[in-house]
């Protein structure tokens, strides 16, 4: 029988919009092993003079990092500020509610900005709505970003930081629609909040970006109403929506895990809808875009006992430190295209999180540093990916899947970096879900393209195992290099791709 057969056409005229650099951030909360122990351990043998360990800065500028949010998450909701600048020894620790652990308190404002500017990473701060409001909130970006001659500026500088940092990206709270959030809110009252706070931080910076809450995920019993409440109250203030989701294999059902990629891409069309008709509503010609700042793969279901379930602990307990498979991977490759094909309207993107806790990067207290096999299809696409991305035709057989109806076997997302005189790189992402080869037909109408080679990352079938050799192995196994595909005819190119797979091509592309 003959392979499965789809079709992916590319025109330089039909484009989503440019990629801001900003889709390729990630995450690092006050939660198990991110901090201590992942970005942060004094004595460790690559320890900077700061104490920041130089093997995992290394992994985060290789990964392609641009944003990192902090320090929450949960952790936010019951965050003081305050209690985590000026000297260590006056600090005090204190119980983190959200992840039931004493928090040392060693690392806060100050430390982590100056680890973010140190690293060349835009950091996207977030403020505590859930058991404080406006004006420490106001007070915060102060300390941030005011200049000598106030309060909380002069506070700073006298912690040793003369120059303001300059923060842009801040989130007002986190997951305020869930009952698990210290402070949780209905819409109506966070939206009062959520206003009033964002109102006094850009009184203090007009130059400011905010991003309000949205819907924890799309199956919240508020979905919809949740983000048409709170925006009726913050549209003329707030830049962003916030959106969470991850995605995980449940009960064995492996085709709609694959199929992950199709319930993102529904849930952002659906958030952005809401989004427009409060705009349309107000006969506004301002339009909100996503904050995607919290996604990935999380085993939450299934080998996550839940907040209430864990013990009080202290010393960077071992939390949420899911370990990783090649099927895992190329699901994380497909909801980066997801990612990709929404870049007129997602221009910021956090993938949770950055060290130890659901990431991509892992270590050992005193010891190595290593990739999980998640780490590979996110580097590459954040290498890969500039310019714009292009708006592509694809015309692919379909399954039927458990959880999300009908799927796609194959999709695909395109960028196109064009330069002055038409030419310029491209760069093709391609996931081929189904459990056989698919040949792929790639018509690149009004361009000439020359592959010159790819990544491969097959999905496997083997269980997880913690540590090191088990991701070299996945890495061997799972992982190989392309060569450049036969160029075919001048408008067109055959591509075959692999059982269960992920798929980056780059090559050059000029209008012809």
């Amino acid at each position: 029988m003959p392979h499965p057969r789809a079709q992916v056409v590319l025109h330089p005229d039909f484009q989503v919009g440019e990629i801001d650099r900003r889709l390729f951030g990630s995450f690092v909360e006050h939660l198990g092993r991110a901090v201590y122990t992942g970005i942060y351990e004094p004595g460790h043998a690559t320890a900077d003079e700061h104490g920041f360990r130089r093997d995992v800065a290394d992994l985060t500028r290789e990964l392609g990092v641009s944003v990192v949010r902090y320090p929450g998450g949960n952790f936010v909701s019951n965050y003081i500020w305050e209690d985590g600048v000026g000297p260590r020894a006056e600090r005090k620790p204190f119980i983190d509610l959200a992840w039931r652990t004493i928090e040392p308190n060693d690392i806060g404002t100050d430390e982590f900005l100056q680890w973010a500017e140190r690293e060349g990473i835009e950091p996207m701060m977030a403020v505590n709505l859930g058991t404080r409001g406006v004006a420490a909130a106001a007070a915060l970006v102060e300390y941030c970003n005011g200049e000598a001659g106030s309060r909380w500026a002069d506070l700073r500088i006298a912690n040793g930081r003369e120059k303001p940092y300059d923060v842009r990206l801040w989130c007002l709270g986190n997951e305020m629609d869930g009952p698990w959030q210290i402070g949780h809110k209905d819409a109506d009252t966070y939206g009062r909040l959520a206003a009033e706070a964002g109102k006094a931080m850009k009184l203090v910076d007009p130059s400011i970006e905010l991003v309000v809450c949205g819907s924890s995920s799309m199956q919240m019993d508020t979905f919809g109403s949740w983000e048409r409440t709170v925006l009726e109250h913050t549209y003329d203030i707030v830049d962003h929506l916030s959106m969470h989701a991850y995605y995980e294999e449940l009960d064995g059902d492996r085709a709609s895990f694959l199929a992950s990629g199709t319930a993102m891409d529904r849930f952002i069309r659906r958030v952005v809808a809401s989004a427009d008709a409060v705009g349309a509503e107000r006969r506004s010609d301002k339009e909100i875009t996503i904050s995607f700042d919290e996604w990935n793969v999380w085993y939450l279901a299934t080998r996550f006992p839940g907040e209430k379930n864990l013990p009080l602990q202290r010393d960077a307990p071992r939390i949420i430190e899911d370990v990783y498979s090649g099927l895992d991977a190329v699901v994380v490759g497909d909801l980066l295209v997801t990612l990709l094909n929404h870049a007129d309207r997602v221009p910021v993107a956090c993938l949770a999180q950055l060290v130890n806790v659901i990431a991509p990067i892992m270590t050992e207290p005193g010891g190595e540093s290593w990739r999980q096999p998640t780490f590979h299809p996110f580097a590459e696409t954040a290498r890969l990916a500039r310019g714009a991305a292009l708006d592509l035709r694809v015309a692919s057989p379909t399954t039927t899947t458990r959880q999300h109806g009908d799927a796609p076997l194959v999709t695909a997302a395109a960028t196109w970096d064009e330069g002055a005189d038409g030419d310029g790189a491209l760069a093709l992402f391609m996931v081929n879900r189904s459990a056989e080869p698919v040949e792929v037909d790639l018509a690149h109408v009004g361009l000439t393209v020359a592959l010159t080679g790819g990544i491969q990352l097959v999905a496997d079938h083997e269980p997880a195992v913690a540590g090191p050799e088990h991701a070299a192995r996945v890495a061997e196994r799972c992982l190989s290099t392309l060569p450049a595909p036969d160029s075919g005819t001048g408008i067109g190119t055959t591509l075959t791709l692999a059982p269960e797979s992920w798929n980056a091509f780059h090559g050059t592309a000029r209008r012809s």
